[in-house]
C-alpha cells in the first residue's frame, strides 16, 4: 500500500476526534480539563511560530491565560462560599484585649474603613465576653459559634448577635462592603454588653441576669 504522508498537527486533530467518539470512556471532569488545558498549550506552542509576533505574543497570551485561570479560580471559591454561607475566625494571630480591638475599630472607623473596624469591634465584644467570664475562651471560635454561645448565656440579645455575626461574615471574605449602620449596630452591642458587665460581673457558673435592652449611661 502507498504511505501515506500526515504531518504532526494533522495526526494530532485525527487522535483527537477519535478519542471524542462515544465509545470511548470520559474521565473525571479534573482529567478531562488537564487534557484541554494540555491540548491548548500543545496547539499554542505549535503554531507559535506562525503568530504575529512570534514567540513573544506566545508569551504574552500564555501569561494572560494564566491570570484568566487564576482570577477564574478565586471567583469559583468566593461564589461556592457565598452561596453555602461563609462562617469565619474571629481572630487571627496574636492576642489583644477588648480594649485594643476597640481601639482599633475606632481608627479604622476615622478612615471609614467599615470592614476592618466591624473586625475589630466584634472581636473586642468576644473578647469582652471571655474577660467578663460570660464566656469560656476558646481558641478558633467563629462569628456563628460566638452567636450561638453568646445567645445561650444571654437568650435577649440572640437576634443581636446574630446581626452581629452576619455582619462580620459578609465583609471578612469581601463579599459585601461594610457600612456605618453594620458598625453602629455592633458599637452599641458592645457598649450594652460592657454596660451589663461591669454592673453584674457575673461568673462563669452564674445565669446571666438581664432584661431589656438598655442605652449606655
Amino acid at each position: 500500500m502507498p504511505a501515506t504522508d500526515v504531518d504532526r498537527d494533522t495526526a494530532h486533530q485525527a487522535a483527537q476526534r477519535e478519542l471524542d467518539k462515544p465509545i470511548y470512556a470520559k474521565g473525571p471532569l479534573t482529567q478531562r480539563l488537564h487534557e484541554w488545558f494540555h491540548d491548548l498549550l500543545f496547539r499554542l506552542i505549535d503554531n507559535g511560530s506562525a503568530l504575529p509576533g512570534g514567540w513573544f505574543t506566545l508569551s504574552v497570551l500564555f501569561t494572560l491565560l494564566i491570570i484568566a485561570i487564576v482570577v477564574a479560580v478565586r471567583i469559583a471559591k468566593r461564589t461556592i462560599r457565598t452561596h453555602h454561607g461563609g462562617d469565619y475566625q474571629l481572630f487571627d494571630t496574636g492576642q489583644l484585649t477588648a480594649d485594643q480591638h476597640r481601639a482599633i475599630a475606632e481608627r479604622f472607623a476615622a478612615e471609614s474603613n467599615w470592614s476592618a473596624a466591624i473586625r475589630h469591634r466584634l472581636r473586642a465584644v468576644a473578647r469582652g465576653l471571655e474577660e467578663s467570664r460570660i464566656l469560656d475562651p476558646a481558641p478558633g471560635r467563629t462569628a456563628n459559634e460566638l452567636a450561638h454561645d453568646a445567645g445561650v448565656r444571654i437568650p435577649h440579645l440572640t437576634a443581636e448577635l446574630s446581626q452581629a455575626a452576619t455582619a462580620f461574615n459578609d465583609v471578612t471574605y469581601g463579599e459585601r462592603p461594610g457600612t456605618p449602620a453594620a458598625y453602629r449596630m455592633i458599637v452599641e452591642l458592645d457598649d450594652h454588653l460592657r454596660f451589663r458587665s461591669a454592673a453584674g460581673r457575673p461568673g462563669l457558673n452564674h445565669p446571666v441576669t438581664v432584661d431589656a435592652w438598655a442605652p449606655v449611661r
